[in-house]
């Protein structure tokens, strides 16, 4: 996606966000509610090929896709982690979660979103 993306593939890629971060919300928990805590957010992106455009356009959609199933507003959010791995790059994950870790078996165009509470790198 480039900043020139047209409004219609922007809300494609948002509500695809959506649908998938609704999926995974039903998946691991029974029961969940929203609460206006500050969140970190990680995005990993595994393009099919070279990336046409910037990486930090896929952020704004992404943050906007979660809105009311990963937080209530997209303004909790304190930290966003954005890396693109193209094919060709070597890459490590010594800590990787069990997500990350299914997300990197599966083919690629891959998006993997972490949402975490975890503000431990704030120095209070």
């Amino acid at each position: 996606m480039s900043l020139q993306a047209s409004a219609r593939s922007k809300d494609v890629w948002r509500e695809t966000v959506r649908r998938y971060a609704t999926d995974r919300v039903r998946e691991t928990a029974d029961w969940s509610f929203l609460e206006p805590r500050r969140v970190a957010v990680t995005i990993y992106y595994f393009p099919l090929a070279e990336m046409q455009g910037d990486v930090d356009n896929i952020v704004k959609p992404i943050l906007d896709g979660m809105i009311n199933i990963a937080y209530l507003d997209d303004r909790v959010v304190e930290r966003v982690l954005v890396q693109k791995f193209e094919p060709g790059i070597e890459r490590s994950f010594g800590d990787a979660t069990r997500q990350l870790e299914d997300a990197l078996r599966k083919t690629i165009p891959v998006v993997y979103i972490r949402v975490d509470d975890d503000l431990s790198w704030r120095i209070l």
